[in-house]
């Protein structure tokens, strides 16, 4: 499966949607994010990773505030507080999620490389 952000950027244009799912396969469900003057999401069920396509701003999680640029992963586990704040108007992220409600693990995620 190959799915080019282009492609994708159009396809949810021409929804008219900020967020459309594009692939799934067992629990996990490959959307495309681009919310429109401030993000309005609501923490999800499911654990998630954002990749940044497009724009910049600021990431809040939890509280806890990250700049961002197109490149860039986050990940936000299972009903984690969490908004995308301040960014550009070509904003857009891949959305990933997967794993049960819930959460796929408990406890804190491990960083393998600083």
């Amino acid at each position: 499966m190959h799915q080019p952000a282009e492609q994708a950027l159009r396809q949810l244009q021409e929804s008219g949607k900020e967020f459309l799912e594009l692939f799934g396969y067992g629990t996990l469900s490959l959307e495309v994010y681009k919310p429109v003057g401030h993000d309005r999401q609501l923490p999800h069920e499911r654990d998630e990773v954002y990749f940044i396509i497009a724009g910049s701003g600021v990431f809040n999680l939890e509280g806890k505030t990250y700049p961002f640029q197109p490149g860039d992963f986050f990940f936000v586990p299972a009903r984690a507080e969490h908004r995308f704040q301040q960014f550009t108007d070509d904003f857009a992220t891949w959305v990933i999620f997967y794993g049960p409600k819930g959460g796929e693990a408990s406890g804190r995620p491990q960083e393998l490389i600083s």
